[in-house]
């Protein structure tokens, strides 16, 4: 499962599907301008998210 943290408070989140309920994995996602921005996706297929943000920053996940 993706847990996120915020670097600077500590607060994390667990990740899932609203749609199926499970477990979003972390992946990345290479944008058209050669940009890597670190998402959640279902393994389901219903979609992905950007990472959540905290404090003014995206949250981090460990990539495993």
């Amino acid at each position: 499962m993706a847990t996120y943290e915020c670097k600077k408070c500590g607060m994390s989140v667990n990740a899932t599907c609203g749609h199926c309920n499970a477990a979003l994995d972390n992946d990345n996602l290479e944008l058209p301008d050669g940009r890597v921005v670190q998402i959640s996706k279902c393994p389901n297929g219903h979609g992905k998210i950007k990472s959540p943000m905290c404090c003014g920053e995206d949250m981090s996940c460990s990539l495993q």
